[in-house]
């Protein structure tokens, strides 16, 4: 648990890599590419995080859905998770309206736009998301003139569905809980060796 002086640095950065290691397993099979062909891919990378960044990234994801939302590793760790509840059509859809905006194409717009509303918002579509009739039909009649916006709404109600029903539920999953603790060792690990580095004469 890296809590002796005498322990660190040998134990502390073999907690520091069991940690990711941990986190890897827990994001198995997270790449939303693999099943939602060319709508978005958000995959976990660790090889780019350092031991505190890292600790940081995870203990910042209870803060606030947005912060959540906005870490790369986030992403993934909560899509893990709501593959293990089958409810991850939310979040994919939530991605890929987020790529879907970053288009400046009309005609790639248009042609995206088709294939998120099949894939996400007509009704018995293969990733039906959960929204109302009402929402449905808004979106339906965007496409007719496919712009950047024309999920705006439909991406709003998922959102906040994310928001008040699964990401309290994540927060409280095992899975998540101990990656907290794990992420709390190793950033006050890391925290008291930089305070007892020993002298050298």
């Amino acid at each position: 648990m890296c809590r002796t002086l005498a322990a660190f640095p040998t134990t502390c950065l073999e907690r520091a890599k069991e940690f990711k290691t941990r986190l890897g397993i827990f994001l198995h099979k997270s790449e939303l590419g693999s099943d939602t062909g060319s709508i978005g891919k958000f995959e976990w990378s660790s090889k780019h995080s350092k031991e505190g960044n890292f600790s940081e990234d995870v203990l910042g994801w209870k803060e606030s859905f947005d912060l959540l939302l906005s870490s790369k590793n986030g992403v993934a760790a909560f899509h893990a998770f709501l593959k293990t509840e089958f409810s991850e059509e939310n979040l994919e859809f939530w991605l890929a309206c987020e790529e879907f905006k970053k288009l400046r194409s009309a005609t790639k717009l248009a042609s995206r736009a088709h294939k998120i509303f099949e894939e996400f918002i007509r009704s018995e579509a293969p990733k039906e998301v959960n929204i109302d009739h009402e929402t449905r039909e808004l979106t339906r009649m965007n496409l007719q003139a496919a712009t950047a916006t024309c999920f705006d709404v439909a991406q709003g109600k998922t959102r906040t569905l994310m928001e008040k029903d699964s990401y309290p539920r994540f927060l409280k999953s095992p899975a998540y809980r101990d990656l907290v603790a794990q992420a709390s060792a190793t950033s006050a690990s890391l925290a008291s060796s930089s305070h007892e580095e020993p002298l050298h004469t």
